[in-house]
């Protein structure tokens, strides 16, 4: 038998990010809340501080007449992660990023997406390589969503991404993290910080995919979209930090047949 002093436990790594460090591990989005004022107590509530805004369905300054949700979701804040949702070719994802960086005056963070189709909005991979490896060589630090593929995981980690972001099923979808078995690889073999990004629905979910070893999760439907978009953040940010306690507590080993809470040695009948 395993001594449980023998089993070593998960490092307890602090989730840095392009070289700094966030507390909360929970990144949320921006779009589909009824208004500004809900996103910004929503995103408050979550603890957030990482806040990703789609810059092609988003106005960041780039209409001067409209509403901002920088007004809701300061800078100094919250570091905004611009990212190219709504695009479908590298070219068109490599623009966008471009015209974040001039809005947001020089801010080379980004997240990168690039979609298959509009069914399923699973990533087209094959873009996605062309504009990851355009936007590193142009000095962004990419954040990459991706498919949950291991060996395409390590191809982007090796072109220089600063965090491989595998969906845990389509976006906007809700069905929670469909091959926890992939997950778990990519995880195992990565270097940079894994965050399941897409198909979360409910706090469990977040919960599963810490407890799998991801270094955060990103999410916006889930919590947009919920009956009560500022409680769920608030279980969203409890979610995270539970799953991630009990990754680093390290789960009993699961056995085919009972076994007695209370130990019966010893006992007087």
């Amino acid at each position: 038998m395993t001594d449980s002093a023998d089993i070593q436990l998960p490092e307890d790594k602090p989730l840095e990010i392009a070289g700094r460090v966030y507390q909360s591990r929970l990144l949320v989005g921006t779009g589909k809340y009824r208004d500004l004022a809900e996103t910004g107590h929503a995103i408050e509530a979550s603890g957030a501080e990482i806040v990703t805004v789609a810059v092609r369905r988003t106005n960041i300054g780039q209409n001067p007449d409209e509403p901002n949700l920088l007004d809701v979701v300061s800078p100094d804040s919250y570091t905004i992660l611009p990212n190219t949702a709504g695009c479908y070719t590298a070219k068109d994802a490599v623009r966008t990023c471009k015209l974040a960086r001039e809005l947001l005056d020089g801010h080379d963070l980004v997240k990168l997406e690039v979609l298959g189709e509009h069914k399923t909005l699973y990533p087209n991979m094959p873009e996605t390589l062309i504009a990851a490896e355009e936007l590193i060589r142009d000095g962004f630090k990419v954040m990459v969503y991706c498919s949950d593929d291991p060996l395409l995981a390590m191809r982007l980690e090796e072109m220089g991404c600063v965090a491989i972001m595998p969906l845990g099923a389509p976006i906007g979808s809700g069905l929670g993290i469909q091959n926890r078995y992939n997950m778990r690889l990519i995880i195992e073999n990565a270097q940079v910080p894994v965050l399941v990004d897409a198909g979360v629905g409910t706090a469990s979910d977040a919960t599963i995919a810490m407890e799998l070893g991801c270094d955060g999760v990103l999410m916006n439907t889930a919590i947009a979209q919920a009956r009560d978009p500022i409680r769920m953040a608030n279980a969203m940010r409890l979610a995270i930090e539970s799953g991630r306690e009990s990754y680093l507590a390290g789960r009993m080993p699961k056995k085919l047949y009972a076994s007695a809470s209370s130990p019966i040695d010893g006992t007087f009948f």
